[in-house]
């Protein structure tokens, strides 16, 4: 090679003498380059989660679909699974327990608390494994990453609300007509969604780096479940009982709790207002609005990080 062919390759390789002294954050700001996977302004996101909008809502429809879709009996398991829940909670709780006495219209009491604690119970457990389990897509596709705990929040509402058809049968079957009353179910339900999303969102950022945690997650949502008041009146068991306060506060304000009372004051008609506790719809409104916000905040924080080992 000649001395002027071995100078013109070096000339060609070095960067412009311009560059020179600039640190790697200099230069990428002069030929304006951005990191990749960075995360993007709160606002931003936002926008960017919104042109998504069809995105969430076909992908949960897509996995609402091929959820069942290995079983026999396919979709009816949507509906069948809560029943069947239902029904051994009546033999165990209702019947030798003990605990539908003194409450009166008890099927439908307990199948309405089965099925809305189920949503919140589903969205947190597909919350969890909303990133690690779903790798595959968040390491193949630029998108943001709130999409797929919203899919997955979003699915469990259309499963509830397929479901909701057979809970409107029981309670004709059991008496219970329809009133103004049943109107509530549509504010108390999209209060719930909200919460449940913002906790879901916690949980899928968790079980992003420490997967094991969708193992402890069934343990978690039993024990809430039991102190929710899902199979027994949680008024009725306090009652004569010398609680400490903070203990009743606590039962009461418990926010799975607080969505089933709301629920079950708007489709049962035995289930009155003195039976609710005080302030509940600002109960319900507060935990939708904390978790909601907080969830989606700490959601975010992490958002460059999905998917990295």
């Amino acid at each position: 090679m000649s001395e002027t062919t071995h100078d013109s390759a070096v000339a060609m390789s070095a960067p412009p003498a311009s560059d020179e002294g600039l640190s790697p954050a200099q230069r990428a700001q002069k030929y304006g380059l951005a990191q990749s996977g960075a995360r993007p302004g709160l606002p931003e996101y936002v926008r960017q989660l919104w042109d998504r909008r069809h995105f969430i809502s076909a992908f949960a429809s897509a996995k609402l679909t091929a959820q069942y879709s290995q079983a026999k009996l396919g979709q009816v398991w949507q509906v069948a699974t809560p029943l069947l829940n239902a029904l051994v909670y009546y033999l165990i709780f209702g019947l030798l327990i003990g605990t539908r006495k003194g409450v009166p219209d008890f099927v439908p009491f307990l199948v309405t608390g089965v099925f809305i604690f189920t949503f919140t119970q589903s969205s947190v457990m597909a919350g969890t494994r909303a990133i690690s389990g779903n790798l595959g897509l968040v390491r193949a596709l630029h998108f943001p990453r709130a999409c797929l705990p919203i899919s997955f929040c979003l699915m469990q509402l259309q499963q509830l609300l397929f479901s909701m058809g057979v809970l409107v049968l029981i309670l004709l079957g059991f008496g219970q007509l329809p009133t103004w009353s049943w109107l509530l179910v549509v504010p108390a339900l999209a209060l719930q969604f909200v919460f449940n999303t913002g906790l879901a969102m916690v949980m899928a950022r968790l079980g992003s780096k420490t997967p094991d945690l969708a193992q402890l997650m069934p343990f978690i949502m039993r024990t809430w479940m039991y102190a929710s008041g899902v199979m027994f009146s949680i008024d009725l068991i306090l009652k004569g009982k010398d609680v400490p306060a903070f203990v009743e506060f606590l039962l009461n304000a418990n926010p799975a709790a607080v969505y089933i009372d709301l629920m079950r004051f708007a489709l049962i008609d035995s289930f009155t207002y003195d039976k609710l506790p005080h302030h509940v719809w600002a109960y319900a409104g507060g935990w939708a609005l904390l978790m909601g916000v907080v969830g989606f905040v700490y959601f975010w924080k992490a958002e460059e990080r999905y998917g990295r080992g």
